[in-house]
C-alpha cells in the first residue's frame, strides 16, 4: 500500500488524468478560473487520493464511500500534516460536489468526513531590521542579483503571496501610479500600492531582464515579469531556494519563507499605525478576521502601551 500511494507526488511530473479528474480539471480552469498554482494542488491531491481509491481500495472515485474517504486520510495521518490532510479533504469535497451538480452521483461522500483539527498559531514574524538584511543581500552587480533584489521588495513592500508574485506580467506594474495589479486567489483582482525603493528596484532589474531572453529557448516566457536563468518564468520553490541561501547569508538562526515576509508586511504596517481593515485590502483577504491574527503585538509592545495607558503605571 505504501509504495503505491508514493507514486505520487506533489513534485511528481505530469501525468495524463483519469477521465473524471481530466473533466474537473477543466471545470476548474474555465468555469472557476482557478489560479495555476490552485488548479496544481487540486490535481496533485486528487490523483493522490484516486491512487489509494484504486489501488487500495480496488474501487473507483465514484463507488467510493464516506468510510473510504476516512481510511485514506487515515493513511495519511503519520506522514502529513493536519494542514496537508485539511487541504487533501478539501480538494475531495469539491471534486464530489462537482460530481453531484453533473448528476453523476446522488450525494457527496465526502459531505460529513470532518476535517482535521488545525493548531490556531500566530504568523511568524520577522523584526524589521532583519527584513532590511535580507533585502541588502542580492549582489545587485549580476542580473540574477538584481531580479531577487527586486522580488524581495515587491514581496515585502506588497505583501504578495508568492503566487501571487510569480503570476505578475510584465503589464502588471504602473509605475506611473507606484501601483501593481495583482490577482489573488479565486482570481480575485486588486491593487496594491509600491513603494519607490521596490519600484526602483524592479525598474533596475527590467533594464537588464533582456539578457536572461537572449539565448531563445522553449521553456521561456516573455510575457513574466521575474524569470530563471532560462528565461522561463519563475516557480514558488525556486524563489523559496534563493531567499533560503540569502537568509543563511545574514547568519539568521530561523527558517524564513515566502510567507513570513507577507506576515511581516502585515505587522509592521499594522505596528506603523495602519488598520486592520486597510490591512485586509491590501492583503487580499475576504474575511477580516482571517486578517486579524496580525494583531498579535511583541511583549515589549504591550509593556510599552501599558506604562503609557494605565492611570498608575
Amino acid at each position: 500500500m505504501t509504495a503505491r500511494l508514493e507514486v505520487v507526488r506533489d513534485d511528481a511530473p505530469a501525468e495524463p488524468l483519469s477521465p473524471l479528474i481530466e473533466r474537473f480539471r477543466q471545470h476548474l480552469e474555465v468555469s472557476q478560473g482557478v489560479s495555476h498554482h490552485t488548479l496544481r494542488a487540486y490535481l496533485s491531491d486528487l490523483r493522490h487520493f484516486e491512487c489509494y481509491v484504486v489501488g487500495t481500495l480496488q474501487s473507483s472515485l465514484l463507488a467510493v464511500a464516506h468510510a473510504g474517504i476516512r481510511g485514506y486520510l487515515g493513511t495519511l495521518s503519520v506522514e502529513a500534516s493536519a494542514r496537508t490532510r485539511a487541504r487533501r479533504l478539501a480538494s475531495i469535497r469539491a471534486f464530489y460536489r462537482w460530481l453531484v451538480r453533473q448528476k453523476l452521483l446522488p450525494a457527496s461522500p465526502a459531505k460529513s468526513v470532518k476535517s482535521p483539527k488545525l493548531p490556531r498559531t500566530l504568523p511568524k514574524v520577522l523584526p524589521i531590521e532583519e527584513v532590511l538584511a535580507i533585502l541588502e543581500m542580492p549582489d545587485v552587480e549580476r542580473v540574477l542579483g538584481l531580479r531577487d533584489r527586486a522580488i524581495l521588495e515587491v514581496l515585502y513592500g506588497g505583501g504578495l503571496r508568492i503566487s501571487e508574485l510569480c503570476d505578475l506580467d510584465l503589464r502588471a506594474i504602473d509605475a506611473g501610479s507606484r501601483l501593481i495589479r495583482v490577482f489573488g486567489k479565486g482570481s480575485k483582482e486588486r491593487l496594491v500600492p509600491i513603494h519607490p525603493r521596490a519600484l526602483a528596484a524592479v525598474g533596475a532589474w527590467l533594464e537588464r531582464r533582456g539578457e536572461l531572453l537572449a539565448r531563445p529557448s522553449p521553456a521561456q516566457d516573455p510575457q513574466a515579469l521575474f524569470l530563471n536563468y532560462r528565461g522561463g518564468r519563475l516557480t514558488p520553490r525556486s524563489i523559496a531556494r534563493h531567499l533560503d541561501t540569502y537568509v543563511v547569508k545574514c547568519a539568521l538562526l530561523r527558517k524564513v519563507s515566502p510567507h513570513a515576509m507577507r506576515h511581516s508586511f502585515a505587522t509592521h504596517l499594522l505596528g506603523g499605525g495602519a488598520d486592520v481593515r486597510s490591512i485586509q485590502e491590501l492583503l487580499g483577504h475576504a474575511s477580516l478576521s482571517t486578517t486579524q491574527r496580525y494583531t498579535h503585538v511583541s511583549w515589549d509592545q504591550l509593556q510599552a502601551v501599558y506604562d503609557k495607558a494605565h492611570p498608575r503605571a
